[in-house]
């Protein structure tokens, strides 16, 4: 079974916070999208395409989508895989880990970190293999 899958962020995302999303791919998997929405756009879209070889970033706003930033190239590793996504909130960015890797910093083109309170999943992930953590560190002075 492959997703769409939604959650509720509450609070909205603010520095500090930090979403954990641990699931198993499909082994036929073409595309997975991760995504940070807020009522009318999407703060994050991190994509994984396993039919064009890539991973990329993207922000959607006001009705266009902005300019991609590649974040790495990507095959599809195994036959059952399980992976981690992590994305953790600063003032500045978001920092995207893969499997604890830590694969692309992605400034925030959307500054209302508070409306961001939707997390959207699509593509080819087992949905019922899917485990979302979200936990927020309080106090982190090196995130000032």
């Amino acid at each position: 079974e492959t997703m769409p899958y939604k959650s509720i962020i509450y609070g909205g995302v603010q520095p500090g916070k930090v979403i954990i999303i641990q699931g198993v791919i499909s082994p036929q998997a073409k595309r997975i999208c991760f995504k940070l929405r807020y009522i009318t756009g999407i703060a994050l879209e991190y994509s994984l395409r396993f039919d064009e070889n890539v991973v990329v970033c993207n922000t959607y706003d006001d009705g266009t989508w902005g300019k991609e930033e590649q974040c790495g190239l990507i095959s599809h590793p195994c036959l059952v895989c399980v992976f981690q996504v992590t994305i953790f909130c600063t003032h500045q960015n978001f920092e995207v880990f893969s499997n604890g890797e830590k694969v692309h910093t992605y400034s925030h083109r959307y500054s209302n970190l508070e409306n961001i309170d939707v997390l959207d999943i699509r593509g080819d992930v087992q949905n019922n293999l899917l485990h979302i953590t979200v936990i927020y560190l309080f106090y982190l002075p090196f995130l000032s």
